[in-house]
């Protein structure tokens, strides 16, 4: 059973992306094979600096390592390190519908969000389903919103196997219903491209001023709080403290009596301790460099070994051999 996941490098990795897909694909790890690539490919949609490239790749790296990845049991590189997944994506795009891409609604979002439309942003469905079914993978763990991705993935791929016959296998999705979908500083999904993210690893005091400052309603600290499971606050504390400490926060505010300063404080609190262990790590290897880069090239090789067979199958399927 292979499991595969990836995280575009567009920047510091934000807790979004951490409980959507970093945390379940690294606890994959004790389940079965494991293969994660860096897709700096997927960066290009967006116009960005060659050198804040290298420097975010860089940074992924770091930030997937210390939050346990491990590449004595799983495979790990950078997406451009194997060519072939442009080759499949060629093939690929070559029997997906065009009606198939244009229904993808994180195209028709980023487009209303005011993201300039090209070629790379449109055809990200046709990449991702190669950077997926390149590696015979079985399993893949998504967020709400890249689940429209996976199925068009298996659409792609049974798209193929009708047109060429059996041979690409069709993955299956696999989604945390109670973390996929986590709420920025705004309340919305989030999201690097929103500003509105807060990251894993940063300074303190930076990241201690993007906490204190969510923004709440009116209400003074001795109003009851009804809604206080749809507080911004609150949601985000459920991700990093122990269940019956959200809940005892949850209960106060509910009551009333619970300032917002105070709450906000004791996320500040839970959020820097949960990952404590994980910023010492990544410390360690920033010291490392060697380490990191040979850790991803060594992925790269293996990676390229299980691509060139299936490049291989789907060449000689398609009728290029």
């Amino acid at each position: 059973m292979r499991t595969l996941t990836g995280i575009t490098p567009s920047g510091t990795v934000h807790i979004g992306n951490y409980f959507g897909a970093m945390r379940p694909a690294i606890e994959a790890q004790a389940r079965g094979e494991c293969f994660y690539f860096i897709a700096d490919y997927h960066s290009m949609t967006s116009p960005v600096d060659p050198a804040e490239r290298r420097r975010s790749t860089y940074g992924v790296a770091l930030d997937w390592l210390a939050c346990g990845l491990d590449p004595q049991h799983s495979v790990f590189w950078r997406q451009s390190d194997v060519p072939e997944v442009a080759e499949l994506m060629w093939i690929l795009g070559s029997v997906t519908p065009m009606g198939l891409l244009e229904r993808a609604h994180s195209y028709k979002d980023k487009i209303a969000k005011g993201l300039s439309p090209n070629f790379g942003l449109f055809a990200y469905p046709v990449l991702m389903a190669a950077d997926i079914l390149l590696y015979d993978t079985n399993r893949v763990p998504v967020g709400k919103d890249q689940k429209q991705h996976l199925e068009m993935t298996r659409d792609i791929a049974i798209k193929f196997n009708e047109t060429y016959g059996e041979t690409l296998v069709v993955p299956e999705a696999v989604i945390r219903e109670d973390v996929a979908l986590v709420p920025g500083l705004d309340g919305q999904k989030m999201s690097k491209s929103y500003g509105n993210a807060v990251e894993l690893f940063g300074d303190e005091k930076v990241l201690r001023k993007k906490i204190m400052g969510l923004v709440m309603d009116s209400r003074t600290p001795a109003e009851p709080k009804p809604d206080a499971d749809q507080n911004l606050a609150i949601r985000l504390l459920k991700l990093f403290a122990p269940g019956e400490v959200a809940l005892d926060f949850e209960q106060r505010l509910r009551a009333g009596g619970l300032g917002y300063g105070d709450l906000k404080k004791t996320l500040f609190e839970h959020y820097w301790n949960y990952f404590a262990a994980a910023r010492a790590r990544r410390a360690e290897l920033a010291a490392n460099p060697d380490y990191v880069n040979r850790v991803l090239a060594e992925g790269a090789t293996r990676a390229r070994a299980v691509a060139a067979g299936v490049l291989g199958r789907v060449r000689k399927a398609s009728g290029l051999e």
